[in-house]
């Protein structure tokens, strides 16, 4: 065989396995990706709502780093489920990564609903005080 076929077909073999393997891996965890995305997504709208409404006005370098950041976090998740897969022992890796970022973000929305005024000041101190309520455990 010709050596440019040969080098053709491994390099297509070894796309298709890697295109393969990636597939799986958000297949079988799409409801993870989906949370990251719809997070990041649900922040950075209300982020950009809260600027526009805020006079600083709409920031471009400011909407630009939703996209940037969507794609780090699911390089991140994508980055720990292969850890996971290929290590037993790791299986809580995905959750112990990701968790406090989500929740930091879920925080964010709260805050942008409120400065557009979705929510109250009154019920945003609540819900930041239940959230927090461990604390005073200690």
């Amino acid at each position: 065989m010709n050596t440019l076929k040969i080098t053709i077909l491994t390099l297509t073999t070894v796309l298709a396995f890697l295109g393969s393997y990636f597939l799986k891996i958000t297949m079988d965890n799409v409801e993870q990706y989906l949370a990251v995305c719809v997070v990041l997504f649900a922040d950075g709208f209300f982020g950009i709502w809260a600027g526009v409404k805020s006079t600083a006005g709409f920031q471009t370098k400011r909407a630009l780093k939703i996209p940037k950041d969507i794609l780090f976090w699911i390089t991140m998740l994508t980055l720990t489920l292969v850890v996971e897969r290929g290590f037993t022992g790791a299986s809580w890796l995905s959750e112990t990564v990701l968790i406090p970022f989500l929740v930091f973000q879920v925080i964010s929305i709260l805050k942008n609903a409120s400065k557009v005024g979705l929510i109250s000041n009154e019920v945003l101190t609540t819900l930041l005080a239940k959230i927090d309520k461990h604390k005073d455990d200690i």
